[in-house]
């Protein structure tokens, strides 16, 4: 079954975020508990001071499962971030970490963000590589060992271009459509 949901993140989801985060990345890349303390900071912060018209989670369900997750979160008027893309390693290929990208750019658009920006790490090929076919070129780079392992933590960024004209419209994003 390949068939997926998005749809908007609970309390409980925002915890499954935490909790899987820590997981995945100490199990496939060593990391230790200071990435699981920053992911936490980040749902925190997303969960106390969300601005709905302008900031948005998706949570991705298969079979009633989480199996991924992103949020986009309002760095100033013009920039938005791409924060904790997400996928279980059971749902990947399924184009899901895709569709998670693509609902960040779409709502970016709709609220009329310049470009969004994003934070990863080289060892993450393969979200590296969604990223790029997404539009996203990297910016910079810098080593550290922020998580454990030496790596290389780097900044990419994606220019928007609008697809309303006219009127200033409100940010209205799409939740809980069905994706194959």
């Amino acid at each position: 079954m390949s068939e997926y949901v998005l749809e908007s993140p609970s309390a409980i989801d925002l915890e499954w975020v935490v909790r899987r985060h820590s997981a995945i990345y100490a199990e496939e890349y060593g990391w230790d508990n200071r990435f699981g303390s920053l992911v936490a900071e980040v749902v925190a912060q997303y969960a106390g001071s969300k601005d709905p018209e302008c900031e948005r989670g998706w949570i991705a369900r298969r079979a009633g499962e989480n199996v991924g997750c992103v949020f986009l979160v309002r760095q100033s008027k013009e920039v938005a971030q791409l924060r904790l893309l997400l996928v279980e390693p059971s749902a990947r290929g399924l184009g899901i970490g895709r569709q998670l990208i693509q609902e960040c750019m779409n709502f970016g658009r709709r609220c009329r963000y310049r470009k969004i920006m994003l934070w990863t790490n080289d060892v993450l090929v393969a979200a590296r590589h969604l990223y790029e076919e997404a539009g996203f070129h990297l910016v910079h780079e810098e080593r550290h060992c922020r998580f454990g392992p030496k790596i290389t933590g780097q900044t990419w960024e994606a220019a928007l271009q609008s697809a309303i004209k006219g009127k200033d419209l409100p940010c209205v994003g799409s939740v809980g459509g069905r994706v194959q």
